[in-house]
């Protein structure tokens, strides 16, 4: 059995963290993935996974040989996509991360349309709102809502992307309407809790500089969907994204509040490793999701 076999087991039943798991997503036998790992190990004259009925978890040695080995696999199957890409055939598998935010607004949709288009690729989506280590967690690609910073990543603008401070009309006839952002110290507000900064919220200041104000309501909760839904409940200003907020903005449930002030210059991207060959199915991928949004209003 050659060591790239054997290599592939071990990272298949560390991302799936557990031999059972694994055996069930790749559709082999746990019994053969056990095999390929133990004859890696033997191969190594080192122990990579400590194993017990109850815990599962890797060595130091393992934590070291995942990295590169997820490097050298990702290297060997870029290769031969780009071998495929040549004669046509475009297949495989696309690791992505999104936020839950992506999949839960219409825009997951491009994630469907892919799908429905690209029957010949699988995409492993994990939804997770935290900016995941895409070379260290073994992801081809993710979808990032924010602005965007310095990274030794690729990054694609898909779409436009800004913030709307909300509030209902009846939370504005019960509290007034705040004419500056640090009126919003004294009012209640949903504070989302997946925002980077949590109940301290930024603004454009008197001079174009930058100001935080911190803010506090009757409700904390990582989910923009649900605190949408607490806003037009009437429970307090808002910090929504535009693509979220816009329905409700349309029918007059909710109305945007301190318009001048707020932050811009976010946007929807495709980010991804840098690669000596980047894959044709995640440039397939990227090229299909740039197009998608190029035809459609996201907000």
């Amino acid at each position: 059995m050659d060591t790239l076999t054997r290599m592939r087991a071990f990272i298949d039943v560390v991302e799936a963290e557990g031999f059972s798991a694994a055996a069930r997503k790749i559709g082999r036998s746990k019994a053969l993935l056990s095999k390929y790992v133990r004859e890696l190990e033997d191969e190594l004259g080192a122990l990579l996974l400590n194993r017990t009925t109850r815990q599962f978890s890797m060595t130091e040695a393992g934590h070291t040989y995942y990295r590169r080995a997820s490097e050298i696999v990702r290297e060997v199957d870029s290769l031969a996509d780009a071998v495929r890409e040549s004669s046509g055939d475009v297949r495989g598998r696309i690791k992505v991360s999104a936020p839950r935010t992506f999949a839960d607004a219409p825009i997951g949709q491009s994630l469907i349309d892919f799908a429905k288009q690209h029957p010949d690729i699988v995409l492993d989506i994990q939804l997770d709102d935290r900016f995941v280590d895409l070379v260290e967690e073994g992801f081809d690609l993710a979808v990032r809502i924010s602005r965007l910073e310095n990274s030794s990543l690729i990054a694609r603008r898909l779409a436009p992307f800004s913030i709307k401070l909300c509030a209902s009309p009846e939370l504005i006839a019960k509290h007034g309407m705040p004419t500056r952002p640090q009126d919003l110290g004294h009012m209640p507000c949903i504070v989302d809790t997946n925002g980077r900064g949590l109940n301290n919220w930024p603004f454009k200041g008197d001079n174009n500089d930058q100001l935080s104000v911190a803010v506090s309501g009757p409700i904390e909760v990582n989910s923009p969907m649900a605190a949408r839904a607490a806003a037009v409940s009437g429970l307090g200003f808002c910090v929504l994204p535009d693509f979220i907020a816009g329905p409700d903005l349309a029918s007059g449930r909710l109305v945007t509040v301190l318009d001048d002030r707020i932050l811009s210059g976010g946007g929807i991207f495709a980010v991804y490793p840098h690669r000596r060959y980047l894959p044709a199915k995640v440039r397939v991928f990227v090229d299909f999701l740039v197009q998608w949004f190029r035809t459609r209003e996201v907000a």
